[in-house]
């Protein structure tokens, strides 16, 4: 078949996409890949570099890709440029390699060396897109052509888009790590759109048609994803049904109740206006409501309030079924405890109505520096055992991090520029230094006696005096302050890199095991870390533990979080290292438990889940028996 023979009125679906095959250029990471069909090529330039497809690999390609098409709705030219910018990463490697071996070669060598790399490169781009379509042939749950038209059928088919674009967006995550193209993307303009689409899957679809709802794609491992399935882009329903709505009740208080869509800024903006503010958080506000709470939602108040699920009151669920359900600790509970820390597996969010507290107006931000790890964990220890006292005798907010020479533009910014050079120093001579990072709230009505009360908390602490570090913000700012590292690091073009990122919950008595073990010698063995690493402790007490969430069974556990960021073509040496935590935890009977978890056999959810494994199964028959939700997880729906 001739390239020529193809065209895109033959490729069915190709009419929603925009003329591939007339020179579209598309670009992703410097990359440019052009589609050209009057010279059958397809050509990539990156740093000056030429690489070109033939027409004899075209026709092999895309004679299966037709072949596919009907049942697999990938459009083409999102298919080779994926595939291509797979290849070209390998390709740059071997370029390089064989770029240095050159110069010591004669002139009729290097002719034939470079025209052996050259089509090397022809057959890795080749290897690489007959892989991709062998895979999509052996994909068992594929979007068929009857199940396709019965979706364009539905009340909601002009909310579903299959345009390159919204595929793409659709395809990767904050992560950029994992890709899973999914057949379409569901934009709805009300939560009845969502159950429309849930209920067409379980009780219409000839095949199971998996549904992942997806808020700001924050994820690192694929986890919204819903490969040949449709994600559901949450953020589509803005403030319509449910925005934020700030009411009070003589039992409850204050409380809002805020669209699964909505990300805590907003929520935060909205509940200021009336006084009030969410009293737990996470660390970065651009994230979903629905989204931090199918996980858990942490941070350094979650040692005073719980992590977020504990703050939950009400929530308005669809389940796997397309039902949609109000559920609470009385009204069904099961869904309601199921759905929070849940992962995704049981419903998707529409409505929470979370715990509202009097908002500060400020904030005394403070930072303490050690260098031994001991004393270190014993003071953050001390400081959150005061969660149960007198306001004025407990902080609001406890975290830690570790500092390092070579991670240092993650935590430098916060320290006065007379200041920076003596901790490079300390650093550099210690190799760590831990950071006890502290705040204490207040408002017109404490500002006379915040000073001596933050005095009377700290002053048993181990630290130096001249390791103590103090900054007065505002309380929007403290609560924002990550989204201020967000704007500097896309300035630089360090934001949207591949995030390898592994949180774990450590048992308070292996943490020091941990320490000595991963923080002493595997960290600095590699030194590759170049991201935040955070290490604070959590009181168990605060945690429900009828919700699906998972943490370690001890009073007191530690969060460590590895933030890497890395490049696009060595992200897997941080993976190596994270694999080597692990392994070491696992050798030394340390029982940790990953938060955001990332499994892909039964075996290792069931030893994650431990004795919430059944429970958790009998939850997903119940919500979600044909398995359609959140399948990027791979709890039951395995790769």
């Amino acid at each position: 078949m001739a390239m020529k023979d193809i065209k895109a009125s033959e490729i069915k679906g190709l009419a929603r996409v925009q003329s591939v095959f007339t020179g579209t250029v598309l670009q992703r990471n410097k990359i440019q890949v052009k589609l050209l069909t009057n010279d059958v090529e397809i050509s990539a330039n990156q740093s000056q570099e030429s690489y070109q497809i033939f027409p004899r690999t075209l026709r092999i390609v895309l004679f299966l890709y037709k072949r596919v098409w009907l049942r697999h709705r990938v459009p083409v030219c999102v298919f080779i440029y994926e595939t291509l910018v797979s290849s070209l990463s390998q390709l740059r490697h071997k370029h390089q390699r064989t770029q240095t071996c050159l110069s010591s070669l004669c002139h009729s060598d290097v002719k034939k060396a470079q025209n052996h790399l050259m089509a090397s490169r022809c057959m890795t781009i080749t290897l690489v897109m007959m892989s991709a379509l062998v895979s999509m042939l052996w994909q068992s749950k594929l979007v068929t052509d009857s199940q396709y038209h019965e979706l364009l059928s539905l009340p909601i088919a002009g909310n579903l888009h299959v345009d390159p674009e919204s595929i793409r967006e659709a395809s990767v995550d904050f992560g950029l790590i994992v890709r899973e193209i999914p057949a379409a993307i569901l934009r709805p303009s009300y939560p009845e759109d969502i159950a429309t689409l849930v209920a067409f899957a379980f009780n219409e679809s000839s095949i199971p048609l998996t549904i992942s709802a997806r808020g700001c794609g924050h994820s690192v491992r694929g986890q919204a994803m819903a490969c040949n399935g449709v994600v559901v882009d949450m953020t589509s329903l803005g403030n319509k049904r449910h925005g934020t709505t700030v009411s009070w009740s003589r039992s409850l208080g204050h409380y809002a109740d805020v669209g699964g869509q909505q990300l805590w800024i907003d929520v935060l903006e909205e509940t200021l206006k009336h006084g009030v503010a969410p009293v737990s958080w996470t660390d970065y506000l651009y994230l979903t409501v629905g989204g931090t709470l199918s996980n858990a939602g942490i941070s350094g108040e979650t040692f005073r309030y719980g992590p977020q699920i504990s703050n939950v009151y009400e929530m308005d669920v669809i389940t796997g079924t397309g039902h949609f359900l109000t559920c609470s600790p009385n009204k069904n509970p099961k869904l309601f405890y199921s759905v929070l820390g849940g992962l995704g597996q049981f419903g998707i969010m529409t409505r929470a109505r979370i715990a509202l507290g009097p908002a500060p107006k400020r904030a005394k931000w403070v930072r303490m520096l050690y260098n031994d790890f001991s004393a270190f964990s014993t003071d953050q220890e001390r400081l959150i055992s005061r969660h149960e006292r007198d306001q004025d005798e407990s902080l609001d907010y406890v975290e830690g991090q570790l500092f390092m020479r070579q991670n240092s533009d993650s935590w430098l910014s916060f320290f006065s520029l007379s200041d920076r050079p003596r901790l490079m120093s300390l650093v550099t001579e210690h190799e760590l230094l831990y950071c006890i990072e502290v705040a204490k709230f207040y408002d017109e009505r404490t500002q006379s006696t915040i000073d001596k009360d933050l005095e009377m908390i700290l002053k048993d602490l181990s630290h130096g005096p001249e390791f103590l570090f103090q900054k007065d913000v505002g309380y929007v700012e403290f609560l924002n302050r990550v989204r201020v590292e967000e704007l500097m690091l896309q300035e630089q073009g360090l934001w949207n890199v591949p995030h390898p990122w592994l949180n774990l919950f450590v048992p308070k008595s292996r943490i020091a095991d941990f320490h000595t073990g991963v923080f002493k010698s595997i960290v600095l063995r590699k030194n590759i870390t170049t991201g935040l690493v955070l290490v604070y402790p959590m009181n168990n007490d605060k945690w429900d533990d009828r919700m699906s969430a998972v943490i370690p069974d001890e009073d007191v556990f530690y969060t460590v979080g590895f933030l890497h960021s890395s490049g696009f073509e060595d992200w897997q040496e941080f993976d190596l290292q994270n694999k080597e935590v692990l392994l070491f935890c696992e050798d030394n009977g340390i029982k940790v438990k990953q938060y955001l978890p990332n499994y892909n056999t039964e075996r290792a959810w069931m030893q994650h889940f431990g004795p919430k494994w059944r429970a958790f199964q009998e939850s997903k028959a119940q919500f979600d028996p044909k398995m359609l939700l959140s399948p990027g997880q791979n709890i039951f729906n395995y790769n």
